[in-house]
């Protein structure tokens, strides 16, 4: 038993003036309400009820509990309820984590919606790239496209996603586009990785195999991969939907997609399968139902045929010079007159 039940059966006997009384409003024997109020008389060290055959009477340090613990009791009920609603309504706080450059694509669309159907819930996002305890950052739901190693957490599937390789069609039109992933090694790449020469996965026939490649810089956020990518400076393999509105208007052009790795997938991570917040369940699922949506949008537009521009014909000054003049006797004859 606890002190907060010991302290409203109290209460109860103080009120009705009976342990027969109180034991009938509490649902409990009077032998249990009788022990309860001897248990705590024992903590306190004092008497609490003045006891007699025919009848009861609170003494000065009963008095003096009933009066003081009036708002303990109050605010441990209301905070009890609050606690229920919050296991039952939607609301309070729900921290989440997920990787950078996440927002740029599926989260910004799901989270202002979430916000707009759950006005009681307050989302709080953390972006990083870095592992996490979920337990020790306070983490409702993290958000990754990652392997989970993590036997203690649940993680649930939520949308398939394609990885894209592509780049501005000014990168593509100098320097060609490659046929085959093996033709990315002589091209700048845009990666995530830290080293100068790194690995690209691709499959061909359903083999899945590895491309040396050279990494002309790399970073951390994959929206900062296709930023440098829309500026003609390398090639960038990132999450598709991540770049789908520079795919659809044609700013970056992608390539070798019969070549691009399957099963990659968005996952959405949490520690506890029980006793979850209303508003925890109501993410996970509204995280789901749009999920689902978006595997029914349209397809992306095929890809644009990027051509190698000729260079222009190299004349000399007096060929120059030599079309000049006949373009000016030309000329002079359709301003003649007619002979007559």
């Amino acid at each position: 038993m606890d002190g907060l039940d010991l302290i409203k059966t109290f209460r109860e006997v103080a009120f009705r003036r009976s342990f027969s009384r109180a034991a009938i409003s509490l649902g409990m024997s009077k032998a249990t309400v009788s022990r309860y109020v001897a248990e705590l008389e024992t903590r306190s060290g004092v008497r609490l009820l003045n006891r007699s055959t025919r009848s009861l009477s609170l003494t000065d340090a009963g008095q003096v509990l009933l009066e003081r613990s009036t708002q303990l009791v109050t605010m441990a009920e209301n905070t009890l309820n609050d606690l229920q609603a919050h296991g039952s309504h939607p609301r309070g706080r729900l921290r989440m984590s997920a990787p950078h450059g996440l927002i740029a694509g599926w989260l910004s669309d799901v989270i202002a919606g979430f916000i707009k159907l759950y006005p009681d819930v307050y989302v709080s996002l953390v972006f990083t790239n870095d592992d996490l305890d979920l337990i020790e950052e306070g983490i409702d739901i993290h958000l990754t496209g990652g392997r989970i190693d993590d036997m203690n957490l649940i993680v649930r599937r939520l949308v398939q996603f394609d990885m894209v390789v592509c780049a501005a069609p000014s990168y593509w039109a100098q320097r060609g586009m490659p046929q085959v992933p093996e033709d990315l090694s002589r091209h700048d790449v845009l990666s995530f990785s830290a080293k100068q020469t790194t690995n690209l996965p691709f499959e061909t026939d359903g083999e899945p195999y590895e491309v040396p490649v050279h990494s002309r810089m790399e970073a951390n956020d994959a929206v900062a991969l296709i930023e440098l990518a829309l500026r003609g400076v390398g090639v960038a393999y990132v999450p598709e939907p991540l770049a789908q509105s520079h795919l659809e208007r044609g700013a970056l052009v992608p390539v070798l997609r019969d070549h691009m790795p399957r099963e990659h997938w968005l996952y959405a991570a949490y520690s506890q399968r029980r006793h979850n917040s209303a508003a925890m369940r109501a993410m996970l699922d509204y995280l789901e139902q749009s999920m689902d949506a978006l595997t029914e949008g349209p397809a992306l537009p095929p890809p644009m045929p990027v051509t190698v521009a000729p260079p222009p014909p190299v004349t000399c000054a007096l060929s120059k010079a030599q079309g000049a003049a006949r373009a000016t006797a030309s000329a002079g004859r359709k301003d003649r007159p007619p002979r007559q």
